[in-house]
């Protein structure tokens, strides 16, 4: 896999290479890289959105798309976005937190007060123009969002109740800072791993838990393992679009206006494809892999987080963007 990618980025750089020799190409090819599968609600929407930008450019502007983690490791693309051998990637927020502390804020348990809440925020271009443009200065920029649902705890044998059911359950996070800080606050073990290890992980038993959105018990058969599902709602943490910044600023403004305008547009289309997806995944979990839903009382759960809060209020990289999402909110 690692050998393949590699190949792929050398086999880019040639093609680009080439294209700049001769200076005959009336189009301009982007490539686009991401991690998740072809069917996913996340490839079909950005499909979606190489389709509107040839479409507003009239074949001017060409975006390829690389799925399945072709070109790397969200890590690994990230820092390819930054230095121009990938145009533009789908990434995590959370995978960000470790380029640029403003992206933290989405990892933070209950920032947002509900989905309706969280996408309120999204739209105001306000905030999202501080964080997209925050990173500028490290070589990429944010374009849009996609919708990633809500993240909630589900376990393959304890029953929770409130935090106190947490106590020394080894729980799967997310390589981020905060994402660990939020399992050690409500009293669980914290075991960063990678999503594809997740699986095993909790069949094996090297996990009691994980915490994720509703279509991972369908899509990567974590219903198989794991049955109890519960509506803790701790977190929002979307996948976020960005772009080499050089790269943006090299095309016209007329072309990064078609960028723009199809980034927004193929949000929108996502916002339905994902609905679907959870509203099925759930059925499907139900009906077919015996998993149970469950609804908890949260509020424990946020008042051991609160902690976290006061820490993101103090410290100068997020005290900004977190007191302006709460006046909003």
């Amino acid at each position: 896999m690692k050998k393949n990618y590699i190949w792929l980025l050398l086999l880019l750089l040639v093609t680009a290479g080439c294209q700049q020799a001769a200076g005959e190409e009336e189009t301009k090819e982007l490539t686009l890289a991401h991690n998740q599968p072809t069917d996913h609600p996340v490839h079909l929407s950005l499909t979606r959105f190489a389709e509107l930008v040839d479409e507003k450019s009239d074949g001017e502007l060409v975006i390829d798309v690389y799925p399945n983690g072709e070109l790397g490791s969200e890590r690994e693309v990230i820092e390819n976005t930054q230095f121009g051998t990938v145009d533009i990637a789908k990434v995590s927020a959370s995978a960000l937190e470790g380029f640029d502390p403003i992206y933290s804020i989405f990892s933070l348990p209950y920032m947002f007060e509900s989905q309706e809440s969280f996408k309120q925020i999204m739209a105001n271009e306000e905030i999202t123009d501080e964080i997209y443009l925050n990173t500028t200065d490290i070589g990429f920029r944010g374009l849009t969002y996609y919708d990633a649902g809500v993240r909630n705890m589900y376990t393959k044998d304890r029953i929770i109740e409130s935090a106190e059911d947490m106590a020394g359950l080894k729980t799967r996070v997310q390589p981020s800072r905060t994402s660990v800080q939020m399992i050690e606050a409500i009293g669980g073990t914290p075991t960063p791993m990678s999503y594809g290890e997740v699986y095993t992980a909790l069949q094996s038993g090297v996990i009691d838990a994980a915490e994720n959105n509703e279509t991972a018990l369908v899509n990567s058969s974590h219903g198989e393992v794991a049955k109890n599902y519960f509506f803790t709602e701790h977190a929002i943490v979307p996948d976020m679009l960005i772009m080499n910044d050089e790269m943006y600023s090299d095309l016209t403004e007329e072309e990064q206006q078609v960028i723009e305008e199809a980034a927004e547009e193929s949000t929108e289309y996502h916002e339905e494809l994902w609905a679907e997806m959870v509203e099925e995944s759930v059925t499907i979990a139900e009906e077919e892999m015996d998993v149970t839903f469950y609804d908890i009382d949260k509020q424990t759960f946020i008042d051991a987080v609160q902690p976290l809060h006061e820490q993101f209020q103090e410290n100068p990289d997020t005290a900004d963007i977190y007191s302006r999402i709460k006046e909003e909110s």
